[in-house]
């Protein structure tokens, strides 16, 4: 299992590696300076030489003391319809305090009727690609789609020199509970021409610090898909992780 903090594989010492400690990592990342391409106020001409000069590895998470860079949290582009979407944070993460200290179960339903209630419905594609020309190859097919309005936000993680550390592509929607509109991004990517496995993730579970080997056993993707390149014509095959069921 993986999430957007770009670690690969299960943990012999979950103590070691636990849900509070992946948190923290994506909120150091998220508010360490990013690089932005905005379509909505970049011309397009420059696109592809930002692209060039920021692919994800050769742009280090930490920066580069000799170059005089600084840490970069994340490479991303913002799509020329978008329009940001996060609801109310702060009236989630209380409501989410309150239903801790109730004692009520916690499951993905009580997390969903948070979500609803507080507006926080945007989820993301992960991809989770080795550094080089993997992972480069993939960005630029994602960006390009998120330059031409086909997706709304994307970003990436810079490289990171810590072992068995891989890259992670988030691709955005505004909302996880229309499943229609998350098998269109599904469909989006694939057009894009990435063919990785993808798991998806809704940004409540983020904004919750819920990441895997998490005290609540919540899985904090809902999604997966394998692309399936024997099948004519080619498809996904997505399975929803809450139901077990195959969406087709």
């Amino acid at each position: 299992m993986e999430d957007e903090a770009g670690v690969e594989g299960e943990v012999e010492n979950p103590e070691a590696f636990s849900a509070e400690n992946y948190a923290a990592e994506a909120m150091a990342a998220d508010m360490d300076p990013w690089i932005v391409f905005d379509a909505r106020k970049t011309p397009r001409a420059e696109f592809e030489g930002w692209l060039e000069s920021n692919r994800p590895s050769l742009v280090s998470r930490y920066g580069d003391e000799e170059g005089g860079s600084g840490p970069v949290g994340w490479i991303a582009v913002v799509g020329p319809d978008h329009f940001p979407s996060t609801g109310d944070v702060a009236g989630l993460q209380e409501g989410w305090e309150r239903l801790l200290a109730s004692g009520r179960p916690v499951s993905f339903q009580t997390v969903k009727e948070l979500a609803l209630n507080h507006g926080v419905l945007t989820g993301k594609w992960l991809m989770h690609l080795d550094t080089g020309f993997k992972v480069d190859h993939a960005w630029a097919s994602v960006a390009h789609a998120v330059l031409d309005g086909k997706i709304s936000l994307a970003k990436v993680s810079p490289r990171d020199p810590k072992p068995d550390s891989k890259h992670v592509i988030c691709a955005y929607n505004q909302s996880f509970t229309e499943e229609d509109q998350v098998m269109r991004l599904d469909a989006v990517i694939r057009a894009a021409g990435v063919k990785c496995p993808l798991s998806y993730k809704p940004d409540v579970y983020t904004y919750l610090g819920i990441y895997r080997n998490n005290r609540w056993k919540l899985c904090p993707t809902i999604y997966e898909s394998k692309f399936d390149l024997e099948c004519v014509p080619r498809r996904s095959h997505i399975v929803n992780k809450v139901t077990g069921t195959e969406v087709t």
